[in-house]
């Protein structure tokens, strides 16, 4: 047996990000991947041409062999998979050319005519209205739960979606969570999710639990650890880091993946090599960047939380319910950068606020370098109907902030006078 002392040590994911899935060697000894700007791949012969095919198609065990077509997979993107997988001890990767991109693509894997999805809620708005509006055409329905339900609701909410997907000639397609939940920052249980699951299907199912990683991944939350089957990106936000890119992910065991793959190779959708390329770029100051802005943010927040216009916040530094502080413990290894204030007024008040700031910028999305403020309720979730932002907390008097890595008392500054002409 070979003394464990000489064992290689095993790599971080931030050590990781510099090289891992590429050779030099391959690409004239470039330190960085170039940009592989080609449409097709060419053959060394016809025979390797027949086994890709065959690979591709299903016709031959084991999946396609190197590179055909650029709808499919190219260098970049590649390596950019193989990247992302390690954040999240993902067996796969793919990449995609926006986050509703692998959104739509790994639903409509999964989801047939007569088919149910359990989803969580609050959702982001687009998602949810792909699944209210856009699903609902092709004849798959959907029921919602509470992000904070408790076990007993859970199980009720699987049995309930499993008898309407028995009466509509169906099946329970997908569980499909956002945590924390956009914008309120609520958290779901992705433990008594797959717990109530397994309980309801046992453990050998066609039922993913897929979940939208978004606010706190890839440096603060690892779902796959917690019971989820595939972890959902918008790699705009923290991943992409610069508000200079748009793209998309999902991650997990190749069984869960694989259709995924098939139906992306069929529609298209794929990452495009430059984003792909920027995205390795910005996978190498990942972690670092979320840091300094998480940091920010608990100190942002440490100001806002006793300022007399301040009605509450919504960060998961400063959780006042028991059951939610009890899900951040065993799920979270950090509260984030992207959080809800709650300004005491409502609409106007709001908008005075946002109005009056000088740094941040008025703009929707988060987990950039620069901070951002947006109303969710006029902006974002504004195609919600209202009795469900209401029952959501998505209210009128709502800010969502995203702290970036200025400085903090720059930040705190901005917030303070701003907060002066409310």
């Amino acid at each position: 047996m070979a003394d464990s002392k000489s064992a290689p040590r095993p790599l971080k994911p931030s050590t990781m990000m510099m090289g891992h899935g590429y050779d030099p060697a391959l690409s004239e000894g470039s330190l960085k991947p170039p940009i592989f700007l080609t449409s097709t791949f060419a053959f060394e012969n016809a025979a390797a041409g027949k086994r890709h095919f065959e690979g591709i198609t299903g016709k031959r065990p084991g999946g396609a062999d190197g590179l055909v077509y650029s709808r499919f997979n190219g260098p970049n993107q590649e390596i950019l998979e193989d990247r992302l997988s390690i954040w999240d001890g993902a067996e796969d990767a793919l990449c995609f050319s926006s986050g509703m991109t692998a959104i739509c693509v790994l639903m409509l894997t999964y989801c047939s005519a007569g088919d149910v999805i359990i989803h969580s809620g609050p959702l982001y708005a687009a998602t949810e209205g792909f699944v209210a509006k856009t699903l609902a055409k092709f004849g798959v329905s959907y029921i919602d739960f509470p992000a904070g339900a408790s076990s007993e609701e859970l199980d009720d909410v699987i049995a309930r979606a499993r008898a309407q997907a028995a009466d509509q000639g169906g099946k329970l397609a997908m569980i499909y969570l956002e945590s924390p939940g956009n914008p309120t920052n609520a958290l779901v249980d992705i433990e008594a999710v797959s717990a109530a699951r397994d309980a309801a299907l046992g453990t050998d199912h066609a039922c993913p639990i897929a979940i939208d990683n978004t606010f706190l991944g890839p440096l603060w939350q690892r779902p796959l650890d917690h019971g989820a089957d595939i972890v959902v990106y918008s790699l705009t936000k923290y991943v992409g880091g610069h508000s200079d890119l748009v793209a998309g992910s999902v991650a997990g065991a190749k069984k869960w993946i694989d259709p995924v793959r098939m139906l992306r190779n069929t529609m298209g959708g794929i990452a495009d090599p430059n984003t792909a390329w920027m995205l390795l770029r910005s996978l190498e100051t990942v972690e670092l960047r979320m840091s300094r802005a998480g940091e920010n943010a608990a100190r942002v927040c440490a100001f806002l939380k006793g300022h007399p216009k301040i009605e509450r916040l919504g960060y998961l530094g400063m959780i006042d319910d028991a059951r939610q502080q009890d899900i951040y413990d065993r799920h979270c290894t950090g509260a984030g950068s992207t959080f809800s204030v709650f300004i005491r007024g409502g609409e106007a008040e709001c908008f005075r606020f946002l109005d009056a700031l000088r740094i941040a910028k008025l703009a929707v999305s988060l987990g950039g370098t620069e901070t951002l403020a947006s109303h969710p309720a006029s902006m974002t979730h504004l195609s919600v109907p209202d009795p469900r932002k209401v029952s959501l907390g998505i209210s009128d008097n709502l800010v969502r902030i995203s702290i970036g890595i200025e400085d903090a008392d720059d930040l705190i500054a901005d917030f303070e006078q701003a907060l002066d002409a409310v």
